[in-house]
C-alpha cells in the first residue's frame, strides 16, 4: 500500500502544474498529497496556480531535453485551458471532477487512510461549490443541460444520516444542482468554443500546432475507410443478408444486465493471454477486476481505474455502465444492445485491458522520471488503446473471426465520428441533434446511447482524442519501419513509446531517435 508520507516530493516546477490538475495528479499520477483536498477552480486560485507556472526565478530547466519539452507542453497547456479560454467559467465538469470521490475506491493505501481522505475532501465540498458557484457565470444551457445528471450523480457519494459533515456537503451539492439547473434555463444558447479555440485548445495540450482543415479531410476518409470495412466483414459474415440486417442480428446477442460483468471477465483473462502470447508489450503482469461504473462516471460506456505510477501494486478495475436503473426495459436493451453485444464487448477488453490501457499503465509505473510518471497525454492514453483494436485484427486475434473487423469498423466509426462531432459542435457546423442523427448514422445508435455520445461532445471538446492519437501512433509506426528497416519489430516499437511514459503527441518523434 502507498501511504503519502512515502511519496517522495515533487520538484516545484512539477507541483505547480500539479496544483492545477488536482484529480490528475491524484489519481491519474498517484500524487496523494493531494487526498482529501479540492483544487481551487475560484478565478482567484486560478490565477495565483497560472502565477506559479514554471516554478519560483531560477528554475533549471529538465535534464532530459524530451521531459522538458513535455513538462512546458503541461504548462502551456493549462495557461490555455485557464487561462486563455477560461473554461472552468463555462464548462461545469472541471468543478464535478473536483468533487469526485470515486478515487479513493482504489487500494492504494489502507482502508482507513482512504476513509479518512474521502471524509477531508468531502468536507469541502462547500468551499469547492462556493468557487464552482462564483466562478461558473458563462456556462450555455446546452452544456449545463448535458453536464446536469453527471453533477447529480455526486449525490452517491452523500449519505445524511452519516452525520453533519455528509449533511453540510449535501447541501452544497444542492446549490451546485440549482445554480446549473438556472443555467440549463437561462443560459446562452450556444456551447461552442468556435473553431480557433478548439484548435488552440486541442494543439496545446499535444505540443503541436492542429490544423482544423487538414484533420477533418483525414477524419473524413477514415469514416469511409471504416464504413467500407464494416460493409466487407458484414458480408463475409452472411453474405445473402442486407448488411443492416446483419448489424440487428450481431446487436440482438448481447448479455442481459446480470451476467454482462461475468463475460467481461472472462473476456479480460482471454486477451490478457492472447497479449501475452504475442508478447506485443513490455509488460504482462497484468491483473483486472470488472466492476459497475460509479453513476459520477456514466459518461463513458466502459473505463479502466489503474494503479497510478506513484502507488503501489494493485489490481485494476474495469467498469462498466449498466443500464441506468431509472430506463424502461426497451431502453435499457437497446443500451445493451449497441454498447454491449458480444461482438463488440472482445474489442472493448483489448481497449481497456490488453494490450491497451492496463498493459500500458504497467509500462508508466515504470517510466524513467518524475515528469514521465506524474504528466500523460490524454490522447496518447486513448490513441494507444484505440490503436490496439486496430493492432489485434492486423495480428489475428480470435482466428480472423469477421466479427473482429466489424467491432474495430463500428469502434473506430464512433470515435472518428466522436471527432468529427467535437470539430462540428464547437465550430458551430453541427446542432447536438445533428450531432445525434450522424451517431445514429454512422455507428447504428438511437435514442439515450446517441443523446449521451452527442452531449459528451459538448463538454468533452477533446474527446476525439481516441481517433487522432491511433493517427499519430499509426503515422510513427511507418516511420519506424522505414527508419529501422530489418530491425523493426512491433515490440520494439511499442517498447520504445512506452519508455516515454504518455507523452504529448507533438513530441513522440523522440521514440524513433531513441528507440
Amino acid at each position: 500500500m502507498t501511504s503519502t508520507s512515502r511519496l517522495s516530493p515533487l520538484d516545484p516546477r512539477l507541483a505547480a502544474i500539479c496544483d492545477l490538475s488536482v484529480s490528475a495528479a491524484r489519481d491519474g499520477a498517484g500524487r496523494h498529497e493531494y487526498d482529501g483536498t479540492v483544487q481551487d477552480l475560484s478565478p482567484d486560485g486560478v490565477r495565483r496556480g497560472l502565477a506559479a507556472l514554471g516554478g519560483p526565478a531560477g528554475t533549471e530547466p529538465c535534464p532530459d531535453p524530451h521531459d522538458e519539452a513535455h513538462a512546458a507542453a503541461a504548462e502551456e497547456a493549462l495557461r490555455v485551458r485557464f487561462g486563455e479560454l477560461e473554461l472552468h467559467r463555462s464548462n461545469p465538469v472541471w468543478h464535478i471532477e473536483n468533487l469526485d470521490l470515486t478515487g479513493y475506491d482504489r487500494p492504494y493505501a489502507p482502508a482507513a487512510e482512504r476513509d479518512a481522505a474521502r471524509s477531508a475532501h468531502l468536507r469541502r465540498w462547500p468551499d469547492a461549490v462556493d468557487a464552482a458557484v462564483e466562478a461558473l457565470d458563462r456556462v450555455p444551457a446546452a452544456l449545463a443541460k448535458a453536464t446536469l445528471p453527471l453533477a447529480r450523480g455526486l449525490s452517491t457519494f452523500l449519505d445524511p444520516r452519516s452525520g453533519p459533515v455528509h449533511t453540510a456537503a449535501g447541501r452544497a451539492h444542492a446549490r451546485l444542482m440549482t445554480h446549473l439547473e438556472l443555467a440549463a434555463a437561462e443560459g446562452a444558447p450556444s456551447a461552442a468554443l468556435g473553431g480557433p479555440a478548439l484548435a488552440r485548445l486541442l494543439g496545446a495540450a499535444e505540443a503541436c500546432t492542429f490544423d482544423l482543415t487538414a484533420m477533418s479531410a483525414r477524419v473524413d476518409a477514415e469514416r469511409d475507410r471504416l464504413r467500407a470495412l464494416l460493409d466487407e466483414s458484414l458480408r463475409r459474415i452472411d453474405p445473402a443478408a442486407a448488411p443492416a440486417d446483419t448489424v440487428r442480428a450481431l446487436q440482438a446477442d448481447h448479455p442481459d444486465a446480470d451476467s454482462l460483468l461475468d463475460e467481461f471477465a472472462a473476456l479480460v483473462d482471454e486477451t490478457i493471454a492472447w497479449t501475452a502470447q504475442r508478447d506485443l508489450v513490455p509488460h504482462h503482469d497484468v491483473e483486472v477486476a470488472v466492476r459497475p461504473m460509479p453513476d459520477s462516471q456514466r459518461r463513458a460506456l466502459a473505463g479502466l481505474f489503474a494503479s497510478a505510477p506513484h502507488e503501489a501494486e494493485a489490481a485494476a478495475d474495469f467498469r462498466v455502465t449498466l443500464p441506468d436503473r431509472g430506463w424502461t426495459r426497451a431502453e435499457s436493451k437497446q443500451w445493451l444492445s449497441t454498447g454491449f453485444n458480444r461482438t463488440l464487448m472482445p474489442n472493448m477488453a483489448v481497449h481497456e485491458v490488453a494490450p491497451g490501457h492496463a498493459s500500458h499503465f504497467r509500462a508508466l509505473r515504470r517510466a524513467a522520471t518524475d515528469v514521465r510518471r506524474t504528466l500523460h497525454s490524454d490522447a496518447f492514453i486513448e490513441g494507444w488503446a484505440h490503436y490496439c483494436e486496430e493492432l489485434a485484427l492486423e495480428q489475428g486475434f480470435r482466428d480472423g473471426d469477421p466479427r473482429v473487423a466489424v467491432a474495430v469498423a463500428q469502434d473506430g466509426l464512433r470515435r472518428v465520428t466522436r471527432f468529427a462531432c467535437a470539430i462540428g459542435l464547437h465550430t458551430g457546423a453541427m446542432t447536438l441533434s445533428d450531432a445525434a442523427a450522424r451517431f445514429t448514422e454512422d455507428v447504428s445508435l438511437a435514442g439515450p446511447a446517441a443523446l449521451h455520445e452527442a452531449e459528451r461532445g459538448l463538454f468533452e471538446p477533446s474527446y476525439g482524442r481516441y481517433t487522432w492519437g491511433k493517427f499519430a501512433v499509426l503515422d510513427l509506426r511507418e516511420q519506424a519501419r522505414a527508419r529501422w528497416g530489418g530491425d523493426f519489430s512491433l515490440r520494439r516499437f511499442h517498447r520504445a513509446l512506452f519508455d516515454l511514459g504518455a507523452p504529448p503527441l507533438g513530441l513522440l518523434h523522440t521514440a524513433l531517435e531513441r528507440g
